[in-house]
Order: structure tokens, then C-alpha cells, then sequence
């Protein structure tokens, strides 16, 4: 099982990720949106962070960040679940993870489509950071619009014609 970290080393690592995001917001001009979940919505035990990024194909990235006792997770919505063509977009999801690098495509809530992974405390730092942020940011620029195209493949058909 992987360490438990007790409330003062999580309490020492959410400040640095405060700091990191900090710098990572005013590095980025693409970065919108830096800010914390309300205390409510999350555990005593958690700390979440989202963070907004304009793109070019999808217009919003937001990078949730979700700091527990073991890992810190991160998760960003792709898009809805697909209205058509379902057995082939799940099929070009399932070849895309193959080659994506600490992150996976997942079916959530809904059916929507997410981008998610995770990282043992012990991996995060600020390189580490910048890796998965940069990495889920690019992930979705590369592929929301082919995605979208093949679950909604209708409503594209009917703009291009």
C-alpha cells in the first residue's frame, strides 16, 4: 500500500502546490483561472484545486487537482457522451491511451468523457506539475476535435455541407 502522509506533510505539500500555481498562472497567459473547491464540497482530508486554460479546438481546459492522503489526482472534462457512433469513439479512446504518458481517458458521470490520472505525494513537485498540467492541456488540444466529430458526427455533417 502506497505511504500515508499525515496531515502536516499534506498540509506542507497543498502550500507548495499553492505556490507552484501561482507561478504556473503567471507563466501561462493561456491559464484563465487558478482557484481552490470550497472546504464543503471536498473531504477534511482533501484539498482540491482547478485549474482554467483557454484553448484553441476545445475554448476551456479545467484541470481539477485533488490532493488526499496518498496521491494527488487530476481530471479534466472532454466532452459529453456521444450521441452516435458510440462502439468507435470508445474504440479511438482506447487507442489514444495507448500512447498518452501519466494520464487515461475514462467514461464519468453521464457518460461524459474525462481525462484523468494520478501520482504518488512522493512524485509531486513542481516539474511534475508542469508535466501534467502541460501534458492534459495538450491532450485535449489534439484530440476533443476529432472526438467530437466521430460522437456527433451528424451535427458536423450538416455544417459542412
Amino acid at each position: 500500500m502506497s505511504e500515508l502522509h499525515d496531515a502536516t506533510a499534506v498540509d506542507a505539500l497543498a502550500a507548495q502546490i499553492d505556490t507552484w500555481l501561482a507561478r504556473f498562472q503567471a507563466e501561462h497567459p493561456t491559464v484563465e483561472a487558478v482557484d481552490h473547491a470550497a472546504p464543503e464540497d471536498v473531504g477534511p482530508a482533501e484539498r482540491r484545486w482547478y485549474v482554467r486554460m483557454r484553448g484553441d479546438d476545445k475554448d476551456f481546459t479545467t484541470v481539477w487537482l485533488t490532493l488526499g492522503q496518498r496521491t494527488l489526482r487530476y481530471e479534466t472534462y472532454v466532452m459529453p457522451a456521444p450521441e452516435e457512433q458510440e462502439r468507435e469513439l470508445y474504440e479511438q479512446l482506447l487507442r489514444h491511451n495507448d500512447r498518452l504518458v501519466g494520464a487515461h481517458f475514462s467514461i464519468g458521470a453521464e457518460n461524459a468523457v474525462f481525462l484523468r490520472g494520478e501520482l504518488p505525494l512522493a512524485a509531486v513537485g513542481e516539474a511534475e506539475l508542469d508535466r501534467v498540467l502541460g501534458s492534459v492541456y495538450a491532450y485535449v488540444e489534439r484530440w476533443f476535435r476529432s472526438l467530437l466529430r466521430i460522437g456527433f458526427a451528424s451535427r458536423f455533417a450538416a455544417r459542412d455541407t
